[in-house]
Protein backbone atom coordinates (compact mmCIF):
# COMPACT_ATOMS: atom_id res chain seq x y z
CA UNK A 1 0.00 0.00 0.00
CA UNK A 2 0.88 3.21 -0.61
CA UNK A 3 1.01 5.64 2.65
CA UNK A 4 0.42 9.46 1.69
CA UNK A 5 1.35 11.24 4.48
CA UNK A 6 3.76 10.43 7.43
CA UNK A 7 2.09 12.24 11.07
CA UNK A 8 5.01 12.37 13.39
CA UNK A 9 4.99 13.36 17.32
CA UNK A 10 8.11 15.49 17.78
CA UNK A 11 10.00 14.96 21.59
CA UNK A 12 11.25 10.88 22.12
CA UNK A 13 10.61 10.50 18.18
CA UNK A 14 11.87 13.02 15.67
CA UNK A 15 13.52 15.10 18.44
CA UNK A 16 16.13 13.91 20.39
CA UNK A 17 16.49 16.00 23.73
CA UNK A 18 14.38 18.36 22.18
CA UNK A 19 16.68 18.55 18.87
CA UNK A 20 16.30 17.03 15.61
CA UNK A 21 19.69 16.10 14.18
CA UNK A 22 20.81 16.57 10.31
CA UNK A 23 20.18 12.83 9.65
CA UNK A 24 16.44 13.14 10.66
CA UNK A 25 16.45 16.45 8.86
CA UNK A 26 17.37 15.05 5.32
CA UNK A 27 15.00 12.34 5.90
CA UNK A 28 12.38 14.16 6.51
CA UNK A 29 13.05 16.40 3.17
CA UNK A 30 13.02 12.72 1.55
CA UNK A 31 10.02 12.41 2.12
CA UNK A 32 8.77 16.22 1.01
CA UNK A 33 10.91 15.28 -2.31
CA UNK A 34 8.60 12.05 -2.55
CA UNK A 35 5.48 14.21 -2.99
CA UNK A 36 4.24 12.94 0.56
CA UNK A 37 2.34 14.83 2.77
CA UNK A 38 3.90 15.63 6.83
CA UNK A 39 2.22 16.58 9.72
CA UNK A 40 3.67 17.35 13.33
CA UNK A 41 1.66 16.02 15.98
CA UNK A 42 3.06 17.59 19.26
CA UNK A 43 2.16 18.52 22.98
CA UNK A 44 4.28 21.36 22.59
CA UNK A 45 2.91 25.14 22.45
CA UNK A 46 3.87 26.42 18.98
CA UNK A 47 5.94 29.61 20.38
CA UNK A 48 8.13 27.04 22.24
CA UNK A 49 8.10 24.94 19.31
CA UNK A 50 9.03 27.99 17.21
CA UNK A 51 12.03 28.82 18.98
CA UNK A 52 13.36 25.13 19.59
CA UNK A 53 12.45 23.73 15.44
CA UNK A 54 13.01 26.58 13.22
CA UNK A 55 12.20 23.76 10.52
CA UNK A 56 8.75 24.07 10.86
CA UNK A 57 8.63 25.06 6.88
CA UNK A 58 9.42 21.15 6.49
CA UNK A 59 5.62 20.28 7.37
CA UNK A 60 2.24 20.65 5.80
CA UNK A 61 0.53 21.26 9.23
CA UNK A 62 1.72 21.10 12.53
CA UNK A 63 -0.79 19.96 15.41
CA UNK A 64 0.27 21.84 18.50
CA UNK A 65 -0.51 21.64 22.00
CA UNK A 66 -1.63 18.01 22.05
CA UNK A 67 -4.74 18.49 19.55
CA UNK A 68 -6.02 22.05 20.38
CA UNK A 69 -3.85 24.60 17.95
CA UNK A 70 -3.55 24.11 14.10
CA UNK A 71 -0.60 25.34 12.64
CA UNK A 72 0.28 26.09 9.05
CA UNK A 73 3.60 27.17 8.24
CA UNK A 74 3.30 28.07 4.38
CA UNK A 75 1.26 31.51 5.48
CA UNK A 76 1.83 31.92 9.33
CA UNK A 77 -2.03 31.22 10.25
CA UNK A 78 -3.55 29.67 12.78
CA UNK A 79 -6.80 28.10 13.82
CA UNK A 80 -7.71 27.20 17.35
CA UNK A 81 -9.80 24.41 17.95
CA UNK A 82 -10.93 24.22 21.34
CA UNK A 83 -11.55 26.37 24.13
CA UNK A 84 -8.81 27.79 26.92
CA UNK A 85 -10.07 26.91 30.60
CA UNK A 86 -10.98 30.25 32.60
CA UNK A 87 -8.01 32.30 33.70
CA UNK A 88 -9.88 31.88 36.94
CA UNK A 89 -8.45 28.28 36.83
CA UNK A 90 -5.00 28.74 36.26
CA UNK A 91 -4.51 31.31 38.92
CA UNK A 92 -5.89 28.80 41.52
CA UNK A 93 -3.28 26.88 40.17
CA UNK A 94 -1.02 29.38 40.75
CA UNK A 95 -1.97 30.42 44.02
CA UNK A 96 -2.10 26.29 44.72
CA UNK A 97 1.89 26.03 44.19
CA UNK A 98 1.73 24.20 40.77
CA UNK A 99 5.08 25.56 39.56
CA UNK A 100 6.43 25.87 36.85
CA UNK A 101 2.99 26.59 34.27
CA UNK A 102 2.66 27.33 30.93
CA UNK A 103 -0.39 28.34 29.13
CA UNK A 104 -1.00 27.89 25.35
CA UNK A 105 -3.37 29.23 23.25
CA UNK A 106 -5.78 26.22 24.71
CA UNK A 107 -3.33 24.24 27.00
CA UNK A 108 -2.08 24.48 30.88
CA UNK A 109 0.46 22.24 31.52
CA UNK A 110 3.25 21.85 34.57
CA UNK A 111 5.19 18.87 35.52
CA UNK A 112 4.58 15.73 37.91
CA UNK A 113 4.15 15.50 40.93
CA UNK A 114 2.10 18.25 40.24
CA UNK A 115 -1.17 16.14 39.36
CA UNK A 116 -2.83 15.92 42.41
CA UNK A 117 -3.47 20.04 42.76
CA UNK A 118 -4.43 19.70 39.24
CA UNK A 119 -7.42 17.25 39.71
CA UNK A 120 -8.00 18.86 42.92
CA UNK A 121 -8.29 22.73 41.18
CA UNK A 122 -10.49 21.10 38.44
CA UNK A 123 -12.90 19.48 40.72
CA UNK A 124 -13.45 22.67 42.61
CA UNK A 125 -13.37 24.84 39.48
CA UNK A 126 -16.33 22.41 38.40
CA UNK A 127 -14.55 22.40 35.20
CA UNK A 128 -15.12 19.79 32.80
CA UNK A 129 -11.16 19.61 31.76
CA UNK A 130 -8.83 16.14 31.07
CA UNK A 131 -5.56 15.81 32.43
CA UNK A 132 -2.97 14.14 29.51
CA UNK A 133 0.21 13.00 31.18
CA UNK A 134 3.65 12.78 28.74
CA UNK A 135 6.56 11.19 30.13
CA UNK A 136 6.48 13.80 33.05
CA UNK A 137 4.38 16.56 31.79
CA UNK A 138 0.74 17.38 32.86
CA UNK A 139 -1.24 18.53 30.10
CA UNK A 140 -4.36 19.77 31.30
CA UNK A 141 -6.82 20.47 27.96
CA UNK A 142 -10.74 20.48 27.67
CA UNK A 143 -12.33 16.67 27.66
CA UNK A 144 -12.20 15.28 24.09
CA UNK A 145 -9.37 16.96 22.94
CA UNK A 146 -6.47 14.94 21.87
CA UNK A 147 -3.79 14.48 19.25
CA UNK A 148 -6.41 12.62 17.54
CA UNK A 149 -8.63 15.18 17.14
CA UNK A 150 -5.98 17.86 16.21
CA UNK A 151 -4.59 15.56 13.38
CA UNK A 152 -8.53 15.08 12.12
CA UNK A 153 -8.72 18.38 11.76
CA UNK A 154 -5.47 18.90 9.51
CA UNK A 155 -6.17 15.91 7.37
CA UNK A 156 -9.47 17.11 6.77
CA UNK A 157 -7.96 20.31 5.54
CA UNK A 158 -5.65 18.19 3.26
CA UNK A 159 -7.97 15.97 1.90
CA UNK A 160 -6.31 12.91 3.04
CA UNK A 161 -7.89 9.44 4.58
CA UNK A 162 -6.44 8.46 7.92
CA UNK A 163 -5.87 4.89 6.55
CA UNK A 164 -3.32 6.85 3.96
CA UNK A 165 -1.23 7.88 6.87
CA UNK A 166 1.86 6.73 8.91
CA UNK A 167 1.76 7.70 12.41
CA UNK A 168 4.79 7.16 14.67
CA UNK A 169 5.16 8.46 18.46
CA UNK A 170 7.09 7.55 21.69
CA UNK A 171 4.91 8.23 24.63
CA UNK A 172 1.48 8.31 26.39
CA UNK A 173 -0.45 10.77 24.82
CA UNK A 174 0.61 9.28 21.51
CA UNK A 175 -1.95 6.13 21.59
CA UNK A 176 -5.15 8.29 20.33
CA UNK A 177 -3.43 9.69 16.65
CA UNK A 178 -1.64 6.21 16.19
CA UNK A 179 -4.99 4.80 16.83
CA UNK A 180 -6.57 6.56 14.00
CA UNK A 181 -4.22 6.32 11.46
CA UNK A 182 -3.39 3.09 8.42
CA UNK A 183 -0.69 2.33 10.25
CA UNK A 184 1.20 2.81 13.76
CA UNK A 185 4.43 3.00 14.52
CA UNK A 186 6.22 3.16 17.44
CA UNK A 187 10.02 3.94 17.77
CA UNK A 188 12.45 2.01 19.66
CA UNK A 189 12.62 4.17 22.22
CA UNK A 190 8.63 4.49 22.95
CA UNK A 191 7.08 3.40 26.18
CA UNK A 192 7.00 -0.34 26.61
CA UNK A 193 2.44 0.25 26.31
CA UNK A 194 2.93 2.39 23.19
CA UNK A 195 5.14 -0.31 21.49
CA UNK A 196 2.80 -3.32 22.44
CA UNK A 197 -0.19 -1.32 20.45
CA UNK A 198 1.78 -0.10 17.63
CA UNK A 199 1.56 -2.56 14.56
CA UNK A 200 4.97 -1.81 14.01
CA UNK A 201 8.56 -1.00 15.87
CA UNK A 202 11.34 0.40 14.72
CA UNK A 203 15.08 -0.83 14.83
CA UNK A 204 16.43 2.76 15.31
CA UNK A 205 15.71 4.98 18.01
CA UNK A 206 14.07 8.58 17.79
CA UNK A 207 15.02 10.48 14.46
CA UNK A 208 17.27 7.02 13.43
CA UNK A 209 13.88 4.95 13.79
CA UNK A 210 11.73 7.69 11.87
CA UNK A 211 14.58 7.96 9.18
CA UNK A 212 14.17 4.12 8.94
CA UNK A 213 10.24 4.04 8.50
CA UNK A 214 10.58 7.32 6.16
CA UNK A 215 12.86 5.57 3.50
CA UNK A 216 10.34 2.32 3.75
CA UNK A 217 7.69 4.78 2.89
CA UNK A 218 9.62 5.96 0.03
CA UNK A 219 10.10 2.50 -1.24
CA UNK A 220 6.59 1.67 -0.99
CA UNK A 221 7.80 -1.62 0.99
CA UNK A 222 5.54 -0.93 4.34
CA UNK A 223 2.83 -3.28 4.27
CA UNK A 224 0.05 -3.63 7.41
CA UNK A 225 0.34 -6.73 9.28
CA UNK A 226 -2.49 -8.83 10.16
CA UNK A 227 -4.77 -7.33 12.39
CA UNK A 228 -3.38 -8.39 16.52
CA UNK A 229 -6.38 -9.92 18.52
CA UNK A 230 -5.39 -7.87 21.41
CA UNK A 231 -5.50 -4.22 19.66
CA UNK A 232 -9.15 -3.09 18.70
CA UNK A 233 -9.37 -1.87 14.99
CA UNK A 234 -9.74 1.89 15.24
Amino acid sequence: MRYLALATDYDGTIAHHGRVDEPTLAALQRLRAADRRLILVTGRELDELKETFPRLDLFDLVVAENGALLYRPEDGSETVLAERPPDSFVNDLRERGVSPLSVGRVIVATWEPHQAAVVEAIRQAELELQVIFNKGAVMILPTGVNKATGLTAALGELGVDPEQVVAVGDAENDHAFLALCGLSVAVANALPALKDRAQFVTRGDHGAGVAELIDAMIADTLTPPAPRPDVPTP
